[in-house]
Order: C-alpha cells, then structure tokens, then sequence
C-alpha cells in the first residue's frame, strides 16, 4: 500500500481520538459517574449532570431534640448544658431547579482524617442531633455531588462552615427580635422577611409540629445568595413554607442531662 494514503489514515486516526478524547472530558466535566447495583447485584456507571444551585439547611436543635428517641455519646442533644442552641447545620445539598436533587456522584468513602482541622468546628456547629448513622454512599449521600465546584473532602466541609459564619441565621433573627420561647408564637412572614433583608433572598422554612425546624438558605454556584426554588416544596416530603402555620414558635432548648438514656417527647 502507497505509504502516503496510510499516513492520511493515521493522521486521522489521531484527530479522531483527540476528537473522541475531548468528548468524553467535556462529558465528565458536566456529570459526575455514579456507581449503582442492578436487581442482579451487577454494579453499573451512569452518569448523573451536574446541580444547579446549593441548599444550605440549618436546622433549630430545640425542635430536632424534640423527638429524640434515645441519647447516645454522639447525639447532641444529650449534651447538657453544651448542646447547641443556635442553629447548627444539617448540610450543603446540591439541588436541581426542578426541585429534585443529585447523590451517591461518587465511590469515594468518607475520609474523616482529611478534616481532622475541622473537626473541633464540625462538633460544635455540625453536630449530630440522632444516634443514627448515614447508610448509604459511604458516608457522605450528598456531598459527594458537590465536588464539580467545591473540590475535594476537605473543601466540601470548609467551603459549608465559612458560609454558615457568613450567613448568620440566629444573629438576623435575634437581631430582629425573635428570641427562642417555650410561649411565644412569631409570624411566619416576619421571620421570612427578616432573613430577605438581611442576605436579600428567600429562604425555605420548615416545620414540625408548629415548631420551626429547618430554614434552608439558597445560592448560586458562586455562592452569591439567590431564592430558594418554590417547586422544592412538591417534592421535599412536605417539608415546606407550607408545612408551617402563620404563626410559628422558636422553641427554647430543654437540657435533658447528659447522655440521659430516655424518651425525649
């Protein structure tokens, strides 16, 4: 064969595996790989596309310690005078505009040394307000999908307290006047507009029982403040805005000893 048609044919070759090669980066930088076993027990990849924006959940200890079942040396809520009464976090999740949401991206197993910096941090502003542990994704459901635009573990979890620092969700509301109170009911509108003023977003506030549990703070993937996405409520187990009463209380913490084996009601 003429060697100058077969190194046309090479020449191609190459482009197309180039061609090919930044494809599939283009297609990795858009959706992350997750691993999911079949019926058969077979482990699959698919890929899973990439968030739209990030949910900072807060959650109010005083109402979560509530329905604590039992204490145990990791639930802090068993903690005494030192449990937390402020809002603590629940996560930074990655959320999909349509009000679903990404998790398991990655095989990866939580690494607690990779933040063995933060953990004095994480215990006090992180804690675990349950005795349970997570079941499923290694550890970590849902910070894994955060990795396109927060990195690795570490970040992930630095990234999460200095917006807890800088979104101060308990000081705009003392500030506003709405202290915790075994008797006081506030209006739910109030507590809302309250938290619009101060970081010029809507928030998603959840309830229990009349009680304020969760307040969720929404941002772009820059982490500049937006609304937080109204159709999240159809889909969030009825943990809404509307899950809540016009009027709703800011329960104070009950201390119920440490590492009291009881029923919290």
């Amino acid at each position: 064969m003429n060697k100058a048609p077969m190194a046309l044919l090479s020449a191609k070759l190459a482009c197309l595996t180039i061609a090919t090669m930044a494809s599939l980066a283009t297609m990795e930088a858009k959706a992350n790989w997750v691993g999911l076993r079949n019926r058969n027990g077979i482990l699959q990849l698919k890929t899973q596309r990439e968030f739209d924006y990030f949910a900072l959940a807060l959650q109010w200890p005083a109402t979560y310690c509530r329905r604590s079942s039992h204490c145990c040396s990791s639930n802090a809520c068993c903690r005494g005078s030192n449990a937390p009464t402020e809002f603590t976090i629940h996560g930074l999740w990655p959320d999909y505009n349509d009000g679903s949401w990404p998790a398991c991206c990655t095989q990866k197993r939580f690494n607690e040394k990779e933040i063995s910096t933060l953990l004095d941090a994480l215990e006090k502003y992180w804690p675990s307000l349950s005795c349970s542990s997570p079941s499923t994704c290694h550890g970590e459901k849902h910070g894994t999908c955060s990795s396109p635009v927060t990195g690795d573990e570490y970040n992930y979890f630095l990234t999460t307290l200095n917006l807890y620092f800088k979104y101060n969700v308990t000081r705009v509301l003392y500030e506003a006047g709405y202290m915790p109170s075994n008797r006081e009911k506030y209006p739910l509108g109030g507590i809302i507009s309250a938290i619009q003023n101060a970081f010029h977003a809507t928030p998603l506030v959840v309830c229990r029982n009349g009680a304020l549990e969760e307040l969720r703070l929404c941002f772009y993937k820059n982490f500049e403040p937006r609304d937080c996405v109204t159709e999240a409520t159809q889909n969030d187990m009825g943990s809404s805005s509307s899950s809540c009463p016009s009027y709703i209380s800011l329960p104070e913490f009950v201390s119920r000893g440490k590492f009291l084996s009881a029923v919290v009601t």
